[in-house]
This record gives C-alpha cells, sequence and structure tokens, in this order.
C-alpha cells in the first residue's frame, strides 16, 4: 500500500505516454494524460485508471485545465522534441516543481546538459540513447541476456539461461560457491512462466533462466567458471539505420568492434557514411536473408535487428538464430511480441518504450521520500515478475547491526546485495545492515516496497 500519491500530468498519450501512464496508474498514482486527438484520449481514459484531457500540452490553459499548476510532476513525451521542452518550460512557470521532457534528437540530447539549468528540466529522457546503452552493454558480455546496474555501476544483476552440461544443471544453491568459486547469488528463478525467489536448497535444472547478483568486477570469472562464451561481440551487423544506430555505432567502434550498417535509404546510408566513416555502410534490404547470406551474416558474433517494423525484427531474429549466429539482440516496439523470440531461445530484446518507462518510474519512486530510506533505484525482472530495488540505509533503518541471519524478513523478498564503504558485499548470514549503506533488494511481483523498514517481520 502506498503511503503517498502523487499528482502527475503526462503530455502525450502515445506508446510512451501509454506505457508510463499504466505504470504509474499501478503505482496508485493521480494520472492525467493531455493528449491532441480526441479518439486517443478517450482510448486512454477507457483503457487505464486515468483521466485524459483533450488538448495541446504546449498551450498554458490546458495545462491549467490538467491541473499542472497543481502538480508534483510533469512528464512531456509526445513526438516533438521543441514541444516536449516548451510544455516543460511553461510547466515550470505555471509552479510546477519536476518537469521530464522526452528529447530523442541527437543534437538536442548533445547540448542538454549545458541546457538543463535554463529549461529547467530535472530530467531528460532519450530513449534511443537508453536503447542503444543497453545493446552496447549486452555486447560485451554476450552470456547474458539481460543486465542491470546498482550500487553505482559496482554491482549487477544479469539474466542467464541454464544450458544442458552447464555447472549449474543439477546444482542445490548452496553449493554454488563450493563449485564455480565467485561471489554471486542466484535471486530469482524463473521456470515454466513461473518466477520464484529460491533459498539454498533450491536446485537449478536446464531450461531455467536465472537472475545472478554479482560484482561487476566478476563478470569474467563468472562468464570463465560457469563456461559462458566470454568474449565480447567483435563482429557485428545491424540491420537499420534509424536513431538507435546513430548511437550505437560510435560506442561500437570506439571499443574496437567492426560494424556493418545495412540500412534501405539511400539519404540515410549517406548521411550515416560521413557520420561515421569507420563503419561498413550497406545500401541494401537487410530483411532479405539473401542480402543478409551476401554479406557474410553466418561469420558474425552478434546480429542486431532494428528496423522500424518489429515484425522484420522477429524474422531477421530468427534467421540469424537459425543460421548459428551466437548474439542476437532485437529491438521490439510491441513486448508482446517478445515472448515469441523469448520462446525460443535466450534472445534479448531491446524495447526503448520500456526502457523509458522504468527510468522515469524509477524517477518517480525516487521522489517518494519518506522518513525512512527512499528507492533509488528500480528495475523489473522476469518480464514483471519480479523486482529488485536499491535503497539507501539510514540512521531511521531499523535492526542496523543485527546479523542477517538473526532478521526475520517478510516471505518473497531477498537481500542480493549490500553496498558498505566502496565495496560490494554478496551477503551472507554474519553480515549486517549499517547506516551509509545501500542495499539491494529482491521481490516478487506485487510486493514493491516504499521504505527498506517494510522488509521486516513481526518479532
Amino acid at each position: 500500500e502506498r503511503i503517498q500519491s502523487m499528482n502527475i500530468v503526462i503530455v502525450g498519450g502515445g506508446k510512451i505516454g501509454f506505457s508510463i501512464a499504466q505504470e504509474l496508474a499501478l503505482e496508485n498514482h493521480d494520472v492525467i494524460v493531455v493528449e491532441k486527438d480526441p479518439e486517443r484520449a478517450a482510448f486512454i481514459e477507457d483503457t487505464i485508471d486515468v483521466m485524459s484531457v483533450c488538448g495541446n500540452g504546449a498551450v498554458i490553459d490546458v495545462q491549467r485545465r490538467a491541473g499542472v499548476p497543481d502538480a508534483d510532476l510533469m512528464i512531456a513525451v509526445t513526438a516533438g522534441d521543441e514541444l516536449n521542452q516548451l510544455a516543460c518550460m511553461i510547466a515550470r512557470k505555471l509552479g510546477c516543481q519536476n518537469t521530464i521532457a522526452r528529447v530523442r534528437d541527437r543534437e538536442y540530447s548533445m547540448q542538454l546538459h549545458e541546457l538543463k539549468d535554463e529549461l529547467r528540466l530535472s530530467m531528460a529522457i532519450n530513449p534511443e540513447q537508453l536503447a542503444a546503452r543497453e545493446i552496447f552493454k549486452l555486447l560485451q558480455f554476450p552470456a547474458f541476456v539481460k543486465r542491470d546496474t546498482f550500487a553505482e555501476g559496482k554491482a549487477e544483476i544479469v539474466e542467464l539461461e541454464v544450458t544442458e552440461g552447464s555447472p549449474l544443471d543439477g546444482l542445490r544453491l548452496m553449493d554454488m560457491y563450493s563449485k564455480i568459486r565467485v561471489r554471486a547469488l542466484v535471486c530469482v528463478v524463473v521456470r515454466n512462466g513461473e518466477a520464484v525467489i529460491p533459498d539454498g536448497n533450491f536446485l537449478l535444472s536446464a531450461g531455467d533462466r536465472i537472475y545472478v547478483t554479482a560484482p561487476a568486477t566478476e563478470l569474467v570469472r563468472l562468464t570463465h567458471e560457469l563456461r559462458l562464451r566470454n568474449k565480447k561481440s567483435k563482429n557485428v551487423i545491424v540491420v537499420g539505420g534509424g536513431r538507435i544506430a546513430e548511437y550505437l555505432i560510435p560506442m561500437l567502434l570506439r571499443s574496437g568492434t567492426r560494424v556493418k550498417v545495412i540500412e534501405k535509404n539511400r539519404q540515410r546510408c549517406i548521411y550515416l557514411d560521413e557520420y561515421a566513416p569507420d563503419a561498413d555502410v550497406i545500401c541494401s534490404d537487410g530483411s532479405s536473408q539473401s542480402v543478409l547470406k551476401l554479406h557474410n551474416i553466418a561469420a558474425m558474433d552478434a546480429v542486431v535487428p532494428l528496423t522500424n517494423m518489429d515484425e522484420e525484427n522477429i524474422l531477421i531474429a530468427m534467421f540469424a538464430r537459425k543460421i548459428g549466429v551466437p548474439q542476437v539482440l532485437t529491438k521490439l516496439n510491441r513486448v508482446e511480441y517478445g515472448e515469441m523470440l523469448c520462446d525460443r531461445d535466450a534472445d534479448s530484446v531491446i524495447s526503448p518504450k520500456l526502457l523509458s518507462s522504468h527510468t522515469i518510474v524509477s524517477y518517480v519512486r525516487a521522489m517518494e521520500n519518506t522518513e525512512g530510506s527512499a528507492v533509488m533505484t528500480i528495475r523489473k525482472l522476469a518480464g514483471g515478475k519480479a523486482e529488485a530495488q536499491e535503497f539507501a540505509v539510514t540512521d531511521a533503518t531499523k535492526n542496523l547491526g543485527v546479523p542477517l541471519m538473526d532478521l526475520k524478513l517478510k516471505s518473497g523478498i531477498l537481500i542480493a546485495c549490500i553496498h558498505h564503504g566502496g565495496k560490494v558485499i554478496i551477503p551472507g548470514g554474519h553480515d549486517m545492515l549499517q547506516s551509509g549503506d545501500t542495499v539491494v533488494l529482491v521481490t516478487t511481483a506485487g510486493r514493491s516496497l516504499l521504505d527498506l523498514n517494510d522488509i521486516f517481520g513481526r518479532e
């Protein structure tokens, strides 16, 4: 149960606006969506538990009607960067202290850092840049389907699949350290579509998808001990030269990766060739299997389908898998399509929409300060079936200095790691919480916590 709900206005009811509104409504916030298209506004109000106002969100009267002067937060996520920035400036003028704008254009993004104060933005969100960073992170560790970072980048929760013959197949979790000698903790197991938080007696088996917490410095050792593919992808084909590719290509080139980009639009190819001369830009239809074969897809370490059509991306991904490309990272707008891919194999699905909405919901959760400890970071795991939350430990936290073995936690909650004095601790029974630490908790869906003290059961 939420201790505090906020008044939040979202300008723009497209895919990202809808997704953010849906998540915030589930968190019991009072949400109003401003949408220009009357049919879309009516659809939003009928589909999720929010109110809608029909109109242009960059007009003062419309913002007043939507209650922006009294709102705790205004989020502008229309298709237009300029409109979003203008909407935020008007909101601040009307007295709303917290504003977030979606800014997608690369040139705008580059100058935002300098203009943030003048525009009085609390935060700028760039879905394509978020997606590019996510793809880049995954290409550094090909064995992982997903990576989430905590503790100022010092701890990670990674997703991987238990395969037949793996050191994890048939392993009882209490024996994990003695077998693989890496400081790591299995915090969630997905089996037959169900997510569970396992105890030490849990027996892993082939086909399980597991989420493992480990210090970032241990990831290379973890891949080595588990006999996973641990060399980063050096030869990559990117299909589709849109905005995500524009952010991703320089990251890959700087890391020494060889990049082929296949893009249909000739003008876009000319632009990309000038923008990234070290990439091999090919003007052709990357959804064609014969084109992919011609450009030696079978010899690639990774294929990244980034076209604007989900169906094309899925077909490219399935073909790449079929011919044995080791790593396939697929961009999808409609997340439900992702289940189709992931049911087949351990493919990674990248959703700019979800990355954006999760980032904004994390920001909102961090605003919900109470006397105790605020949520600093929040990540969805196992397709939303579980959640990892990072809290600050303060003097108001109960049971400081008590060994974890002596604590009674509510069911469905696991302490995954403790960040103490710059060091990441994968906790054992003798470890304890101390003021100044941060702690990552993993909970099953529906057990979202607002305060760190909510984890403790009654004595």
